[in-house]
């Protein structure tokens, strides 16, 4: 990059958030190289196809007639300005975080990456790894960040299914490792994205990120454990919220559910943990949330043996259907979902367990593979329980209700009918 002009650019990772970000780029007026190392990907976006729910093929086919290139190879990226790395970052089992995926990617990008690149980092870490690991790694060649490698963070805030925010329209934060750094990142995201969020430093803007979903998850902990009492004291949590957010200030509301999923909010907390842990500090709030949280499909299935108990039927008797198995309604993702705890916990009970979601036709957890079931009135009738775990739109609520005989809420789908055999969390 001889200046400050940017007309070509690369992302790494051609994911849900990788792929609608490569296609807002080419929108603003970049060509963009796709750098994926999943051939199937590569193979699809090339003949127009999309793989990410929220992304429809002819906007792939438009960005493909527009400048966008998918490839397998770094290479390509040898003559970009600038370089979006969105990759995953799990944690391990033993709570630790998972950056091999952004190791290589790194290391692959510094055997190529040009002099004057503006590399952005937009995976989940924690505070401090652009800075350490990063831009570490991109200056082993001998260039200097801030000079002549200019290097920050810009954490992903996208929201799969949300027909309400599209990725450009959610504000967009980012940190440079030095202030020249920052300055070519906001210069690159400004023209894509409706809002730009400046903050003062990379760490900065991890730190958003681990905020943003902390805060999340230790609200949701807590109404998981309130949904428990209220229980306990035979009261509706659900009305209950309602009423507590008529109060125009000093209340946000949060809902409870079978338990958390997805890529973020079970996760990201986690990094934040590890990275306090690591400076001697206790996460107390974050860690009894996360064990609430993580409990929650175990306290599903105990309320369904009571359920089933009470109506003469024991769970190694009976057949149990499941409603959606994605983490969250209208997307395909089963990543950390709920319905894998609770499907392998029905299997140690001997249940009978089958599901039906029309996003997700298959999915393999512990106890086995399992093929999403036809929904029919038949279906429903002849389960002894049917339990909401995903509240999909195309669930018809009025049909469910009036088929099966014992249907199990966990996200208030049902709201609106009282009849006798409808239970809700």
């Amino acid at each position: 990059m001889t200046g400050t002009t940017t007309n070509q650019v690369g992302v790494i990772g051609l994911g849900y958030v990788g792929l609608p970000l490569s296609l807002a780029m080419v929108e603003a007026g970049y060509d963009v190289v796709g750098v994926d190392v999943d051939d199937d990907r590569i193979d699809a976006l090339s003949n127009g196809t999309s793989y990410v729910n929220d992304v429809p093929d002819d906007a792939v086919s438009r960005g493909l007639a527009n400048g966008f290139e998918p490839t397998t190879e770094y290479a390509a990226l040898s003559d970009v300005d600038a370089v979006s790395i969105c990759v995953p970052t799990p944690m391990r089992k033993s709570g630790t975080p998972n950056l091999s995926y952004v190791a290589s990617a790194v290391e692959e990008l510094a055997s190529v990456v040009p002099e004057g690149c503006t590399v952005i980092l937009e995976s989940t870490v924690y505070p401090g790894a652009t800075e350490e690991f990063v831009a570490e790694t991109l200056t082993e060649n001998g260039l200097s960040v801030g000079e002549n490698i200019f290097v920050a963070f810009s954490p992903e805030r996208i929201d799969p299914g949300n027909e309400q925010y599209g990725p450009t329209d959610i504000p967009k934060v980012l940190g440079g490792v030095t202030d020249a750094c920052g300055d070519r990142a906001e210069a690159l995201y400004g023209p894509v994205f409706d809002e730009v969020v400046r903050v003062d430093s990379a760490t900065e803007a991890e730190l958003v990120k681990l905020l943003e979903n902390t805060f999340r998850a230790v609200n949701i902990g807590l109404i998981n454990e309130l949904a428990q009492i209220a229980h306990s004291l035979d009261v509706n949590i659900w009305n209950a919220i309602d009423a507590a957010a008529t109060k125009p200030f000093g209340y946000m509301p949060f809902y409870p559910g079978p338990g958390l999923g997805g890529h973020c909010i079970p996760v990201d907390p986690m990094f934040l943990s590890w990275q306090a842990n690591q400076q001697g500090i206790e996460t107390r709030f974050i860690d009894l949330a996360d064990q609430i949280n993580r409990e929650m499909p175990g306290h599903v299935v105990r309320r369904l043996v009571k359920q089933l108990n009470d109506r003469g039927i024991a769970l190694s008797n009976a057949e149990v259907l499941l409603l959606g198995v994605a983490y969250k309604p209208n997307v395909s993702d089963t990543r950390e979902s709920p319905a894998i705890d609770i499907i392998d916990q029905l299997s140690e009970w001997q249940a009978t367990v089958a599901y039906h979601d029309p996003y997700v036709p298959e999915l393999s957890v512990p106890a086995g593979t399992y093929s999403s079931t036809e929904l029919s009135p038949q279906r429903l009738a002849d389960a002894d329980c049917v339990v909401v775990v995903t509240d999909h739109a195309c669930f018809d609520i009025e049909t469910i209700v009036d088929n099966a005989s014992l249907v199990f809420d966990t996200r208030n789908a049902t709201s609106g009918y009282d009849d006798d055999h409808v239970v809700r969390l």
